[in-house]
Formats: structure tokens, sequence, C-alpha cells
């Protein structure tokens, strides 16, 4: 098979990690599209690009046959319109918007287009959540009775240029809710349903140069499923647990661990199913290469467009709820 021509569009942290990584797939003609010229010059010539764009217009003139779109959430929804209504598949990075503007109009044009597009939620490439909402889809465990996640990390060793991105501020997708609890929220509802109540709770707490919550703890109803979320970007931990609880037994992902374990007897102990050691990278390649088995049709998107559109929703109402310190309806 001739290799497809991707586009990727932004050369920020994300999208420079989308260049590499499709890059590593061996299947793709990588091009860039950046405003900054210096920046996307850089990022051009770190990964041998030869083709480099500092105009949106003029990259899509190109006729790409996959467009990556790592710009700011704000950005999103228009950027994938024209990209789609060109003929392109598009993976969109996470969070899908800022809003519900323009969705129903994109997902309408999708459908006449005919084209493949996924929203960039990397967690359902991860091969131990895989296996653990398998092995909980299938019964194995009775029914979700309960999710409860925690996660963490130093957001300025991993990101140490947070203060100067759409970090800062939520009209572009900023603060801990819209960057890293939607990743743990979106793999839960992945896990055991739609999030339809909740009330949540945030705050500034640590991160320096900012004004956006850096702690967030959300109580969630997922139809009968009980859940509870609680998320941090300063402790010095990189440590994440999505945990179900079912009639069963629980099952836990330990994301920093790259395994999920499960306990079926009462006072039992953990049995452990281990995936080896990942690297930064590995979950990205997974997530290239499986878009684009999508694009051939060999697999199907590991995010559609509507079940981002929850998220997005439930992304929304906490920080609605956050706002009125009040129970959300989704």
């Amino acid at each position: 098979m001739s290799k497809k021509n991707v586009l990727v569009v932004g050369a920020g942290s994300i999208g420079e990690r989308h260049t590499r990584c499709f890059g590593l797939t061996g299947r793709v003609e990588v091009s860039l599209c950046e405003l900054d010229s210096k920046k996307c010059q850089e990022v051009a010539q770190r990964y041998s690009i030869t083709k480099s764009f500092t105009s949106w217009e003029q990259a899509l003139k190109e006729q790409p046959e996959i467009v990556v779109i790592a710009t700011p959430a704000h950005l999103h929804i228009s950027m994938a319109t024209q990209a789609v209504a060109q003929g392109c598949h598009v993976l969109i990075e996470k969070p899908l918007s800022i809003s519900q503007t323009g969705i129903d109009e994109l997902q309408a044009l999708i459908d006449r287009q005919g084209v493949q597009v996924s929203i960039a939620y990397v967690y359902r490439c991860h091969p131990a959540l895989i296996a653990m909402r398998d092995a909980i889809h299938s019964g194995r465990f009775g029914k979700p009775l309960q999710v409860i996640a925690s996660s963490g990390q130093h957001f300025p060793f991993y990101r140490p240029a947070y203060r100067e991105t759409y970090y800062t501020r939520h009209e572009t997708g900023g603060g801990a809710v819209q960057d890293a609890l939607t990743h743990v929220i979106n793999a839960a509802e992945w896990l055991v349903g739609p999030i339809t109540r909740l009330v949540g709770d945030a705050e500034h707490l640590a991160l320096p140069g900012v004004t956006v919550e850096d702690s967030v703890q959300v109580l969630t109803r997922h139809g009968s499923v009980l859940g509870c979320f609680q998320l941090n970007q300063h402790q010095a931990p990189n440590e994440g647990f999505i945990n179900v609880v079912c009639e069963k037994g629980t099952a836990s992902f330990e994301g920093h661990n790259h395994r999920w374990r499960w306990v079926v007897e009462p006072g039992g102990t953990w049995n452990n199913h281990e995936q080896g050691p990942l690297e930064r990278d590995s979950l990205f390649i997974a997530q290239a290469h499986q878009f684009l088995d999508v694009v051939e049709g060999k697999a199907k998107p590991a995010c559609p467009l509507s079940e981002a559109a929850q998220t997005l929703k439930v992304n929304l109402a906490i920080l609605e709820s956050i706002r009125k310190q009040a129970w959300q309806t989704l």
C-alpha cells in the first residue's frame, strides 16, 4: 500500500508528538502546518519534514488524505469542518471543543462525505484498559456498580511551558477539567456508560503562573452506577487509577503501572494482568496505527464524534457545577 499523506496542524507539544508518532508508524508521509514560522521550521527540521506551511488554507490546498488537528480546543470544530468538507479523514485532539456549537453540523457533514473522524482520547489505545474493558463487558465480574478514579502528576515537570499555552484559559481548553480530567472521564464512560448527573468542586491550589483550577473532585451518576473522580496537577508521583466495582468482583486499571488487576473473592488477593513497560510515545504510536487502520477500513474509530461529544457535555457540566455549586443533569 502507498503511504498516506498526513497533515498535522499545530506544532505545540501535542502536535509535535503526533508528528513524531505518525512518522514512526512507517505508513505515512507527514506534513506540518503551524502559524508560528519559527516553531514550524524548528519542528519540521527536527523530524525531516519536507513540506511545511504557515497557512492553514494553503496546507489544505495540498489535499492531504488525513488531517490531525492539534490546535487549541476552541478551533477544533471549525477546522475539522473545513477538512471534512474537503474529503479528509480527521483525527481531532481532545477535548472535542469548548462548546457544543457546530457539532451536529459536523456530524451531518461527516455522514455526507463518508469520511472517518475520531477524537484522540489516547487511553482508548492502552492495551491494559482495552483488556479490562473487554473483561467487564463480557460479564465476567457481573454488573458494574461503582467507578472510582484518582489521578495526579506534577504538571510543570511534564509540561514546563504550560504558562505559555492554551492551558491558561478555559476559553482555549485550559484548566485541569478540560486538559486532564477529560481523559479519565472519557475512559470511565467507555467502561461503564455515559454520565447522567454530576456535581463538581475545583480550586487553583498550587500551580504557579495560572489562575485556572489545578485540582478537581466530581461525584457522578452513570445511570444506576455511582462514580467518584479526583485529580490534581501538582503532586510528585505520576499515577492514575480507575477502579470498577462490580457485583462479582473489582477491576482496577493502573495506568502508571501499565496493568490492570482484579479480585473476585472477598478478602482475596489481586490478580495482575501485566502489559509490560510502555514508553511515553507508545500509546500515541498505537493511536496513530489505529486511526490509519480506520482509514483503511480495518477498524472502527476508537472514539467517534458522538462519544467525544458526550464527554464534552460532561466537561461543560462540571465547569457549570463548579460555578453554580449545584448538581447538573445531562
